[in-house]
């Protein structure tokens, strides 16, 4: 009863690293593929949010805050 695993031979090791490389490539392919996805759809999303009209309502009345707070502080 020897169970003990037993270490494969050269060409064997060599063609399983080779496997794994090509493995880990494809990973990282997809891993940039899915990072570029989201960052188009990052990007969508905040283009939307500045064409929202209740932002822009709220960036409005921010400008005219900030105006009257420069003439308030210039008296």
């Amino acid at each position: 009863m020897n169970n003990q695993p037993r270490i494969p031979d050269p060409e064997t090791r060599a063609r399983s690293v080779a496997r794994m490389r090509e493995i880990c490539l494809m990973f990282d392919a997809q891993i940039v593929a899915q990072i570029v996805l989201l960052d188009e759809l990052i990007a969508q999303g905040e283009a939307e949010n500045r064409q929202n009209p209740i932002n822009i309502y709220r960036r409005e009345q921010g400008k005219r805050l900030l105006e009257s707070l420069k003439q308030q502080t210039a008296k």
